[in-house]
């Protein structure tokens, strides 16, 4: 598969993810401290604005929006 890809200095990227089998793993508040955490430590490592963020009980809706010296990495 090819994925089309904004390589816009600061862009704002939609991302939309689904748990395994739809799981509902995010209706439980422990997972949702977790999954906080999990997006914490990524942004120490690779800076990112989390602009808007909608979790449901098997999946998140995000907006985010990459540093302006970050143009993403090309794929393949």
């Amino acid at each position: 598969m090819r994925y089309r890809h904004d390589r816009t200095p600061g862009a704002t990227y939609f991302l939309s993810l689904v748990t395994w089998q739809r799981l509902q793993l995010f209706g439980w508040r422990d997972n949702l401290v977790k999954l906080r955490v999990a997006f914490c430590l990524v942004r120490t490592a690779h800076p990112f604005r989390i602009d808007t963020m909608v979790v449901l009980p098997d999946h998140p809706h995000c907006l985010w929006t990459l540093p302006g010296s970050d143009v993403g990495a090309p794929h393949p």
